[in-house]
């Protein structure tokens, strides 16, 4: 594999030129035997799969059209067993401090009034919702799925760029890059030991049963519609978990509860997972002008009648200003020190800070709190004086609203650029999906991102940005026995496949002659004939992807994090 990994930046795959990490060996010797050409070859099949289940993105404004094929790089990014047991550890440790902040908020803010995080810094937060303010959600849970956007920096140490709670996008694709991964390159996944990740719609559906007000409740997923860039999701996670995907139209309020409207009568409804921001949830609440929601639903949702996930209000503890105090969260609601480490940030409303901010913009980068999807960014080396001095305006109108944060040198991974037929190195970063509840679930690997625009540090989709397949190892021991359990039923398999093909007439003289390694038998020649239908039917396989229900559509309007 013709390959420079450089020395500027963490390389995934490579610890110098030639040297292959040690859990990338058994990729790098597949890319090898399979050879360029056929390796583009079965990306290209990979593509029209895509291209054919409608696995599309939206950019909202752009000329050239909305609708787009998400670009995907089939060399997968691999996180061995010890090294996915710390980020485990880190997601959950801060998940748990998260959701203990927002239930501390919306109670009695001792976070506030013990002075560890400045009050005006919560209360300007244009999400926080002093309507839910009493409000214990079931449970006592706020943040039902959260997806956390980790990075590596130059020395390959994991970071926590930002968080994302409100409605966390992307795990359609998480989903649809190993079921096409796995069938069309199937040679690729032998002996490695991948941790699966399609269990992830069983558990999300597990996770919001438990907290319906009522055993055995209905849950639905409530999305803006068809034209929201998320839209396949929605509608692909609902058909996974087997509820009703439902609009604002098909819901309504009668007598203390939320009601959907059915083809057989109204039907009682006591979770909603929404894909909606907090603004658009409820026009007599917030937005009055908002067509997407349900008029009332905020009465019920205070009566504890129905579950909202994630709860009304989250959107606070995902301010990119509040961010940089989550180290201080987990000290003080956890007593332990962070496992994972924050991007050093300057915050705008902090005099100091900003006196920094401006004096030193070209070589930061900005980025508005409320933002999402590579929006209102300012990357200060790549802007010119022009640029920044427009964008710097900004923030001294309203510099509550910015932060910024030292360019990181993103990691970066083989990525196989099309146009050149070559693997050139590619940022990447990875945003886990984590589902918090009575225990805390974290699907093994996450949505990696790359920046598929050469020498872009901006990994967004809306930005140029693609995927690659996440495979999180089983650890060594575990693998070791899932080979021998594996390799003990092929034998058993096989016996009986021997044992049916021998006639029950046959002495037992006559069945070992069979078994002999120098017979000729017909258990032989079975065997011979099957070994021989394999081989020939497993390319055909390995090249011909199958039409299925692969996910899409990671973007975001309101309320959507990519």
């Amino acid at each position: 594999m013709k390959y420079d990994p450089g020395t500027r930046f963490f390389d995934e795959m490579f610890s110098a030129p030639g040297q292959v990490r040690p859990h990338y060996e058994g990729v790098e010797a597949y890319i090898q035997r399979l050879g360029i050409a056929e390796f583009e070859r079965r990306r290209h099949l990979l593509d029209a799969a895509f291209r054919n289940q409608g696995i599309t993105f939206t950019v909202y404004g752009d000329t050239q059209g909305t609708e787009r094929t998400f670009p995907f790089d089939p060399v997968p990014r691999i996180i061995p067993a010890s090294e996915w047991a710390h980020v485990e550890a880190g997601l959950t440790q801060r998940v748990r401090a998260l959701n203990a902040f927002l239930t501390d908020i919306y109670s009695g803010a001792q976070i506030l009034a013990d002075g560890v995080i400045p009050p005006e810094l919560v209360f300007t937060s244009a999400h926080f919702r002093r309507e839910v303010h009493g409000v214990v959600p079931p449970g006592g849970v706020f943040i039902h799925v959260v997806g956390t956007d980790l990075i590596r920096n130059e020395q390959g140490e994991y970071l926590v760029l930002e968080d994302n709670l409100r409605s966390p996008s992307g795990v359609s694709y998480l989903l649809a890059n190993r079921q096409a991964m796995t069938r069309i390159y199937p040679g690729m996944f032998e002996g490695q030991g991948v941790r699966p990740v399609q269990q992830y719609a069983t558990a999300l559906l597990a996770n919001l049963q438990a907290v319906s007000p009522k055993p055995g409740g209905t849950v639905v997923v409530l999305t803006p519609g068809m034209y929201n860039s998320a839209y396949f999701e929605h509608a692909y996670l609902a058909q996974q978990m087997g509820v009703e995907l439902v609009e604002g139209r098909d819901l309504f309020v009668d007598a203390g509860r939320v009601w959907m409207r059915t083809t057989g009568g109204r039907r009682q409804v006591d979770v909603i997972y929404r894909r909606i921001d907090d603004d658009f949830l409820d026009p007599l609440a917030f937005r009055r002008d908002s067509s997407l929601g349900v008029s009332g639903l905020m009465e019920v949702y205070r009566q504890g009648r129905v579950a909202i996930a994630n709860a009304v209000g989250t959107g606070v503890a995902d301010d990119k200003a509040v961010y940089a105090y989550v180290p201080d969260m987990i000290r003080y609601y956890l007593n332990e020190e962070p496992l994972l480490n924050n991007v050093p940030t300057y915050l705008g409303w902090n005099p100091d800070h900003l006196e920094f901010m401006l004096a030193n913009a070209g070589d930061l980068v900005f980025k508005g709190v409320g933002e999402a999807g590579g929006y209102g960014m300012l990357i200060g080396p790549a802007a010119t004086q022009k640029d920044i001095d427009a964008y710097l305006q900004k923030v001294r109108l309203e510099p509550r609203e910015f932060i910024a944060q030292p360019v990181v040198g993103l990691s970066r991974h083989p990525t196989l650029y099309p146009d050149t037929g070559t693997f050139e190195g590619s940022h990447i970063d990875l945003r886990p999906y984590v589902l918090f509840g009575q225990d805390v679930t974290i699907v093994p690997g996450g949505l990696t991102r790359v920046a598929l625009t050469r020498g872009s540090l901006v990994v967004n989709s809306s930005q140029g940005g693609g995927s690659k397949d996440t495979w999180v190892l089983e650890d060594t021991a575990a693998a070791a026995a899932h080979e021998a359990v594996r390799a003990a039923q092929q034998s058993q398999n096989q016996s009986q496949s021997q044992s049916q093909s021998q006639s029950q007439g046959q002495s037992q003289g006559q069945v070992q002659d069979m078994l002999s390694p120098s017979g000729d038998g017909p258990a032989r020649s079975y065997q011979q004939q099957l070994e021989k239908e394999q081989l020939e039917a497993a390319p055909e396989q390995a090249r011909t992807p199958e039409a299925g229900e692969e996910p899409a559509g990671q973007a975001e309007q309101a309320g959507e994090d990519r």
